[in-house]
């Protein structure tokens, strides 16, 4: 298994990290083998991939949005007493230390639309949203206010004809690990990886970070633990044996074990959504915009 070798002239996109929100929460919601039920300050990250031909900009995640307390009431009932939700700088604010702000921004792609990564779209009301075609599920389901019992606000993507939704209709084809890969630019620099299981529509990225090899795949929360990509522990469960943080068990541990897979990989770096480790090791770094993250 491997990935494709870049062609002639291979555009890449130069990665960098975006502070976007904390959360504080237990790993028992992640893994069944938790070392401790203390609350640990996990990042809710955002990825900002600049393209090196087209200087094309495309924000993976838009984090938490700062006014989080006006989320739908239904989703700040689900979140328990002890928990916290800190948002210190948001993902427009992570910008603008490099001196962007949301009009520079292309594309907006969402790994899916739970309430720490969709943020708040009408901030970005110039760029073109890209989501999976199974986020359809949780629009058609009815969305707030309109819905009093949804978690999900009527402003969770853009409805004024801006989003695309990756359906059958997309080129879908496989790379590396993953059946279902699409080509965005059309040059091997970028691909959507479909990765099913915690919630409908979850996408990750393959982006390539050098013109001779270098590769991150952003995994948005295909995991929120990295024993669970190592198999050192098993997806957290409620009594009744359904996940806790994802929506289908099973599909979820196919789409961890493919990430797994891909991490073994010569030169591809894997980063979490709340990658507690990584970030604890480049917070405030380099590695946070306007620097960017070293490709291998």
């Amino acid at each position: 298994m491997s990935l494709p070798p870049p062609a002639e002239n291979q555009a890449y996109c130069t990665v960098s990290a975006l502070e976007s929100g904390h959360l504080y929460v237990t790993n028992n919601l992640f893994i069944n083998n938790p070392e401790s039920d203390a609350l640990e300050r996990f990042p809710s990250l955002s990825f900002l991939l600049q393209h090196s031909s087209s200087n094309k900009r495309l924000l993976f995640d838009l984090g938490i949005r700062k006014d989080w307390r006006n989320a739908p009431p239904k989703l700040l009932a689900s979140i328990p007493p002890t928990f916290k939700v800190e948002v210190e700088q948001d993902v427009v604010e992570s910008l603008a230390k490099g001196g962007l702000g949301p009009d520079d921004i292309d594309i907006v792609c969402l790994s899916h639309v739970h309430f720490d990564h969709c943020g708040h779209s009408p901030l970005f009301s110039k760029s073109q949203f890209v989501v999976g075609g199974e986020t359809k599920k949780v629009i058609e389901a009815g969305l707030f206010p309109a819905n009093a019992e949804s978690v999900y606000p009527a402003e969770v993507v853009p409805t004024d004809g801006r989003t695309r939704y990756l359906g059958d209709d997309v080129h879908w084809v496989p790379l590396g690990p993953f059946p279902r890969a699409y080509d965005l630019y059309g040059d091997g620099s970028l691909y959507i990886i479909d990765a099913p299981g915690h919630l409908w529509g979850h996408v990750n990225i393959l982006v390539r970070t050098s013109a001779d090899g270098g590769w991150i795949y952003l995994a948005g929360d295909t995991a929120h633990h990295w024993n669970l990509i190592h198999g050192t522990s098993g997806i957290a469960c409620n009594h009744a044996g359904h996940a806790i943080s994802h929506q289908d068990k099973e599909v979820a541990g196919q789409t961890i074990k493919r990430v797994g897979e891909v991490s073994k990989l010569p030169r591809v770096r894997v980063l979490l959504a709340h990658d507690k480790p990584w970030y604890e090791k480049n917070e405030g770094g380099d590695a946070f915009f306007p620097g960017s993250i070293l490709s291998l």
